[in-house]
């Protein structure tokens, strides 16, 4: 039975080119590429929906007395731990595995988890699914970045890699609009269901259009000279993956990635319950608001790769700075003026929304890939996404924790008191920030 799945999920053997012309394998490249590169945005887009469905029926769940503040804060943190843990150890399995099958397992059991959801009102055993889900959701990402190691050479991998990265803010605007408006018109329960429903269409569009190799398809490997093309071996594998875990810089944008998710998933996990209870707005106009954010991370991100690419010769560190500070400026604007701004949160949002796009290619993995040997790209994503979910996953314990220590009863109404969640959001921000500076040379050094 091991033995059966081990053969499943390992590389696809090479294929003998077909006798094509240069120019028709040329062609054929081209196509198989741009097929795997929207194959993989689309696929990770829809693997977000599915990841954050939670964070749009957060207050419902807590109006009908099914969960608390905390327990929904330990539930999102449970996902966040089991994401950190698979990040890790799927990152390094990414880079010996058919991605394909890899990256559609991982949708087809975190949309059945969702269909799952709505109709579980156990704690421990919503916890226990949702950690599942966290796991197989880690499937995602490595496999995509692997993906494009695979099929995109050097010069192309910047500009692909940032575009692919707006699926982050895809799903997300798409679980903000169109889940926001299932559980506006039918209930929290319905919103489970539809992210479900989604997932499954995910799992069909990555097993047609995802492919694993370009040497699987009769094609020559991309960016690797002909004398060193072979179909590579254990040693090979554990040779560069020993090296990304010997580098130091690769550790410090881990921990940059850390404080900038949790600044992130404070917003994405809290924004629409901060903005029900402090400002009063509904679910639905709550939502629209944190969906802002992620349109405007779309445009961030795709051209991240492109801007770093094409105006700093392929150095990321000046745009990581100064979108950092983009992050922990729109934070203040969001959080500490007092008052309720309709077009204030907006503008706060597009500021996040750019600002947290272009941190999320470069710090949550385009840096560490740079400076990590081509066939280890799966572990430089994972030892970034540890760090990242792990800071992801206390974020979201401590403003549990924070929230509903900080509610009272005025007149019988729940009065908030977010003032030391939101010092806990930007110093996240800041910090990640001043983590980017100790490795400003590191992808010089490294070349």
């Amino acid at each position: 039975m091991l033995k059966y799945i081990v053969d499943f999920y390992k590389v696809s053997p090479m294929k003998s080119c077909s006798g094509e012309t240069l120019s028709e394998q040329k062609n054929r490249l081209n196509r198989l590429q741009w097929s795997t590169f929207l194959a993989a945005t689309v696929g990770y887009g829809i693997y977000y929906v599915c990841r954050l469905s939670l964070n749009v029926v957060k207050k419902p769940i807590v109006e009908e007395g099914i969960f608390t503040e905390t327990e929904l804060g330990i539930i999102g943190s449970v996902l966040f731990f089991t994401y950190a843990v698979g990040k890790l150890t799927n990152g390094f399995l990414a880079d010996r595995s058919n991605i394909n099958r890899f990256m559609s397992t991982g949708l087809l059991v975190t949309a059945l988890v969702n269909l799952c959801l709505g109709f579980i009102h156990s704690f421990v055993l919503f916890a226990i699914l949702w950690g599942i889900s966290g796991w197989f959701q880690s499937m995602g990402a490595a496999s995509c970045v692997v993906g494009l190691s695979r099929w995109f050479d050097d010069k192309k991998r910047g500009s692909f890699y940032g575009f692919w990265s707006a699926s982050h803010n895809i799903g997300e605007a798409l679980t903000f609009i169109v889940i926001a408006s299932i559980v506006g018109a039918l209930g929290w329960r319905y919103g489970f269901l539809g992210a479900g429903m989604i997932g499954l269409v995910g799992v069909l569009i990555v097993w047609r259009f995802f492919y694993d190799t370009p040497q699987s398809k009769g094609l020559p490997a991309v960016n690797v000279p002909k004398a060193e093309v072979h179909v590579p071996d254990t040693a090979d594998f554990n040779r560069a993956q020993k090296a990304v875990l010997r580098n130091l810089a690769i550790w410090i944008l881990a921990l940059s990635s850390a404080f900038m998710y949790i600044s992130r998933y404070a917003v994405n996990s809290w924004g629409v319950f901060y903005l029900e209870a402090q400002k009063g707005y509904d679910t639905l106009d709550a939502s629209f608001i944190i969906s802002i954010s992620s349109i405007c991370g779309i445009i961030g991100t795709m051209f991240s790769g492109v801007i770093s690419d094409k105006l700093f010769g392929g150095r990321r560190n000046m745009p990581a700075l100064i979108f950092g500070l983009m992050n922990v400026a729109a934070l203040c604007l969001f959080l500490l003026v007092p008052g309720v701004h309709f077009w204030l949160d907006i503008v706060a949002m597009i500021l996040f929304g750019s600002g947290i796009g272009v941190l999320l290619c470069f710090l949550g993995g385009l840096m560490a890939v740079d400076i990590a040997p081509r066939n280890a790209s799966g572990a430089a994503l994972g030892i970034v996404g540890i760090a990242s979910y792990v800071g992801a996953g206390v974020q979201d314990i401590m403003s549990g924790l924070l929230i509903e220590g900080n509610k009272q009863m005025v007149n019988g109404v729940e009065v908030y008191d977010f003032t030391a969640i939101n010092w806990f959001w930007i110093g996240a921000a800041l910090l990640s920030v001043i983590l980017t500076l100790f490795v400003w040379n590191a992808s010089k050094k490294s070349k």
